[in-house]
């Protein structure tokens, strides 16, 4: 392999850097497990202020809430898993939309129940 004039070999220079294992994977594992367990707070509230109105719009909301949040603890537990991985795949579009529908229909979840 001839250096080139950086002085660094080209097949080097194309090779990505290996990953640091470092605290990036734990502050994003703790991230998700702190978004979801947010959410969870949130959807308890709501279900408390359903059972204290005993409505059914009210019920319903903190139904649908509960199914939210089971979808973003479903995406934060695949995603975390994927962090294990020595080079984790970036969030899918899918999951980004999904964490989206999710934290959205908290939001009206939370105006429906004010």
């Amino acid at each position: 392999m001839t250096p080139e004039p950086g002085g660094v070999p080209a097949r080097e220079r194309d090779e990505p850097a290996p990953r640091d294992p470092g605290a990036q994977p734990e502050r994003t594992w703790f991230a998700w497990r702190r978004t979801t367990l947010t959410f969870a707070v949130s959807v308890a509230l709501a279900a408390r202020v359903a059972v204290e109105h005993r409505s059914g719009p009210a019920v319903a909301a903190a139904a649908c809430g509960v199914l939210a949040w089971l979808g973003l603890l479903l995406t934060a537990h695949r995603r975390i898993g994927v962090l294990s991985a020595a080079r984790p795949a970036p969030l899918g579009a899918v999951q980004v939309m999904g964490t989206l529908v999710c934290v959205l229909a908290l939001v009206v979840v939370g105006g429906l129940l004010l």
